[in-house]
């Protein structure tokens, strides 16, 4: 009799385990909100890669073969694909403190839908 009541009460908990872990709902990043103004480079992204790369990527600094310090450098990584892929790169994000936030991100994708616009 104890052996079908602890069999009972293993099941009951190993069901209630189930039932928590398919019906948990862990939230991912958020959608990030539609970017519909025109995005150039010093309006916007100028202050995002100075922010959050600059401090690597200048002379002098950890990656400063990868120099991110003007349009032209910054425009020539997006364009080669490095920067975004970099930005977006979940176990290898850029900057290393951490991938920037979704919203961010999408400002970045848009100066590149938009033409990596300087002005």
């Amino acid at each position: 009799m104890k052996k079908i009541i602890y069999k009972s009460i293993f099941i009951s908990v190993i069901s209630f385990g189930f039932y928590n872990c398919s019906t948990t709902v862990i939230p991912l990043e958020e959608e990030p909100e539609p970017v519909i103004e025109k995005i150039t480079y010093n309006d916007n992204v100028k202050s995002i890669i100075d922010a959050n790369c600059i401090s690597c990527h200048i002379s002098g600094g950890q990656a400063s073969h990868y120099p991110l310090i003007n349009y032209s450098q910054v425009k020539n990584s997006a364009e080669s694909g490095n920067l975004i892929s970099r930005m977006n790169d979940i176990t290898r994000p850029m900057p290393q403190s951490g991938i920037l936030p979704a919203q961010t991100r999408a400002i970045i994708d848009k100066w590149k839908t938009d033409g990596f616009l300087e002005n």
